[in-house]
């Protein structure tokens, strides 16, 4: 039983890359246009913005919160540089969706961690908020960007687009203080056991709090790399983005119970998840598949997680055994 269960423990582990593999054979084989060096650089370019924000709502998850209000920061954040700052330079734009991002992160978390309400009650709440403050800045009209945002989708980095540019810059600051500084690790160690944390010495609330603040802040770069793509944001942008960034960090490994996962699975997960649309697209499947094999792929990563949570659970059970008379 012990070898069956590592034995389905390692497919569980490594189903992502299972699922990538059979997904560019059925794709390939349906479309010859699937396999064009083209199509896999649109692929990744059109994944930058999801990734970006997966990558935040991992920090969030390995302290075994969760955050559903990232979709409707994307829009307000958009929403205040459409609306305010049509003339200013990029970088000031950039600063301003970081600055707001860091800010609503910095709501959540005081929720979470000082008044004691539960991330998923505050977070959702947040969803609705955020976003009627969007649509009552914009009259719920479709708002367009200046040229200077849209040449940004164009311009390269060292020959890199600008969109992989800066999920590559994300990613790289991302990965390093998860795994190469103390605070990455007490992450984890909220993540898998916030009440030996705590009893360590470890400030719990403050780390949940910034990862809410990262979270925030990985929702505006996310954004605003988007709107460099679409040039215009109406009513449901953002809309429901939360859960595919959910899933793909599940998809990637990201335990929603906390402590287990990595921005490396993340950015893989957000990728297979554009792979699926993208295939979707080519072999021009029918639009309304679109939400039930998003829906399909965020029930699968659900699914994976809770059965790869009670195996790993069940192999590092401890047997104890009863003291014997001497």
């Amino acid at each position: 039983m012990k070898i069956g269960s590592r034995a389905l423990l390692l497919i569980l582990q490594n189903a992502p890359v299972i699922l990538f593999l059979v997904l560019l054979v059925v794709f390939g084989l349906m479309s010859d246009r699937f396999f064009a060096f083209n199509n896999f650089r649109n692929i990744i370019i059109q994944a930058a913005p999801i990734a970006i924000l997966a990558i935040g709502m991992t920090f969030v998850l390995l302290t075994g919160q969760i955050d559903l209000s990232v979709g409707s920061s994307m829009y307000l954040t958009a929403c205040v540089v459409a609306l305010y700052m049509p003339d200013m330079p990029w970088p000031a734009s950039l600063f301003a969706v970081i600055a707001l991002g860091a800010l609503i992160g910095a709501v959540n978390g005081f929720a979470v961690t000082r008044l004691g309400i539960v991330s998923f009650i505050v977070t959702l709440a947040m969803l609705f908020v955020l976003r009627g403050i969007g649509m009552w800045l914009s009259n719920t009209r479709t708002l367009m960007f200046p040229d200077q945002i849209l040449t940004l989708n164009r311009a390269t980095v060292l020959g890199i687009p600008s969109a992989i540019f800066a999920f590559l810059v994300v990613f790289l600051c991302a990965w390093a203080l998860l795994t190469q500084t103390p605070f990455g690790r007490q992450v984890y160690a909220v993540g898998g056991d916030p009440d030996s944390a705590r009893k360590a010495g470890l400030p719990v609330s403050r780390i949940v709090f910034l990862c809410f603040v990262l979270a925030g802040i990985c929702a505006g770069i996310g954004g605003f790399v988007s709107i460099t793509q679409i040039g215009a944001v109406g009513p449901k942008y953002g809309d429901q983005v939360e859960f595919a960034a959910i899933a793909a960090a599940v998809l990637g490994g990201v335990s929603l119970f906390g402590g287990r996962g990595s921005v490396g699975g993340t950015v893989f997960g957000a990728i297979l998840i554009k792979t699926v649309q993208n295939g979707l697209n080519i072999i021009n499947a029918d639009p309304y598949v679109y939400p039930l094999v998003t829906a399909a792929i965020i029930f699968l990563a659900v699914a994976i997680d809770g059965t790869r949570t009670r195996i790993i659970e069940r192999l590092e059970r401890r047997t104890i055994r009863p003291l014997q008379a001497v």
